[in-house]
């Protein structure tokens, strides 16, 4: 479907520089990984939403889990996904 902008308001979008933007609190800018997700997920399917749950871990595990850095939760669900593919 094409646009219903005028193709007026495309050039001079285009020929805009940075300097033009204007930001508000309305419309801040942008943060980098917030970018990255929307063009690493473009395309892809959705990805079904996960469950919340209380899961109770041995200390050291989760010290460890946590001490590999941001993502251990992630991390988590991989090592749990990986031995469940490995059980079947």
């Amino acid at each position: 479907m094409p646009s219903k902008r005028p193709k007026s308001s495309l050039a001079a979008l285009h020929a805009g520089s940075d300097e033009d933007i204007q930001l508000t609190a309305e419309h801040p800018e942008a943060e980098l990984t917030h970018v990255v997700r929307g063009i690493v997920r473009h395309g892809l399917k959705p990805v079904p939403p996960k469950a919340s749950i209380s899961l109770r871990v041995d200390h050291d595990v989760l010290a460890w889990f946590k001490a590999q850095g941001r993502g251990y939760q992630t991390r988590i669900n991989a090592v749990l996904r990986a031995f469940r593919d490995a059980s079947a």
